[in-house]
């Protein structure tokens, strides 16, 4: 919901609409300062995740289905932080890339943004499946973690084409700018924003929120009762990026709500009221947008495991000499028995 649309264009996670323009003074966030964000976030999230990558795919044999989750966790986060760029060459100017790439680049971000949670849910039914049931069903048979993931995707898909269908750029009326925005109409404009609102907030955040709720709830009483540390240091890190998930992705869903329902005249929509909403609105995105670069951070400062798979792939490419590996060598036999219940992130 970015303010004097004039200036800036409006990033896919707005929820705004061209005919709720009042004459009211919205505030903004500096634009430059939002680029160089949006450009730094885009950076680490390149760096982290295409060596999260990096790291599953030189595990060869030694995979768990858990890392193969995070592989494809960590292509969602890299194809929603390539869509980064564009928002932020846009911000200080108007859209410039034509009315195709508005499409694609709002595609491929709503793509990678119901990925990443659809991810993040199989994940915590994954640990749920190997630590409470102790089965390793799905650990053994990969072919059914490939199918989860593409399913995954697929369903990822087919739920951002309503934003690729909607999607245009275009000069709205009453204003000097070409802007990348849902071209509907004003009648139809609340409706439009409360069924994406409810499918969104539904689909891409509260019910895969319930499953990892459930799913970690079980899990963490199970494994209070059990004397396994290789599990439980498994379980910090994944809670952990669980965690980065909700404080990411809760403020901004909270804040769309209260926006929606200030729009729809349920809440007061004085000029106070949208100006502040307006300013957390803006906040909100750049956290939920920094998302896509946090999770490599996770595993590079809690994962042991992690750090030391890099380390080892490193030395593998003649990268890195023996006095680096020194650092895989040392508690690497402890980790190995483990492998297969545990992950890259233990």
């Amino acid at each position: 919901m970015t303010s004097n649309i004039s200036d800036t264009t409006t990033p896919t996670f707005d929820y705004g609409g061209f005919e709720d323009y009042t004459p009211c003074e919205r505030p903004s966030l500096n634009g430059f300062a939002l680029m160089i964000t949006y450009f730094i976030v885009f950076l680490l999230s390149l760096l982290g995740n295409s060596m999260v990558v990096f790291v599953v795919c030189s595990m060869v044999n030694r995979r768990s289905s858990t890392d193969v989750y995070l592989m494809h966790l960590a292509m969602a986060d890299l194809l929603f932080s390539l869509t980064l760029p564009f928002w932020a060459i846009s911000l200080n100017s108007e859209w410039v890339f034509g009315n195709f790439m508005c499409k694609v680049l709002s595609g491929i971000q709503d793509t990678a943004f119901y990925s990443c949670v659809f991810l993040l849910a199989c994940i915590s039914i994954d640990r749920y499946l190997a630590i409470v049931k102790a089965t390793q069903v799905v650990l053994r048979r990969r072919h059914l973690v490939r199918v989860v993931c593409g399913v995954v995707w697929l369903a990822a898909v087919i739920l951002a084409l309503p934003m690729v269908v909607q999607r245009e750029a275009f000069t709205p009326e009453g204003y000097h700018a070409v802007v990348c925005f849902e071209n509907v109409t004003a009648k139809s404009m609340n409706g439009w924003r409360t069924g994406m609102l409810v499918m969104r907030n539904t689909l891409g955040f509260f019910l895969p929120l319930l499953v990892m709720t459930i799913c970690y709830g079980c899990t963490t009483c199970t494994l209070f009762h059990a004397r396994n540390s290789q599990k439980h240091k498994a379980m910090r890190v994944i809670l952990s990026v669980v965690l980065a998930f909700i404080v990411c992705w809760l403020p901004i869903n909270v804040t769309s709500v209260v926006d929606t329902l200030m729009r729809s005249k349920i809440l007061p929509d004085e000029c106070d009221q949208q100006n502040q909403v307006d300013l957390v609105f803006q906040v909100t995105q750049v956290l939920a947008f920094l998302h896509c670069a946090v999770n490599p951070i996770l595993y590079a400062f809690i994962g042991k495991k992690f750090r030391n798979q890099f380390l080892h792939s490193l030395y593998q490419r003649g990268l890195i000499g023996k006095d680096s590996v020194a650092m895989f060598r040392k508690g690497s036999a402890q980790s190995s028995l483990s492998s297969r219940v545990t992950s890259i992130t233990l």
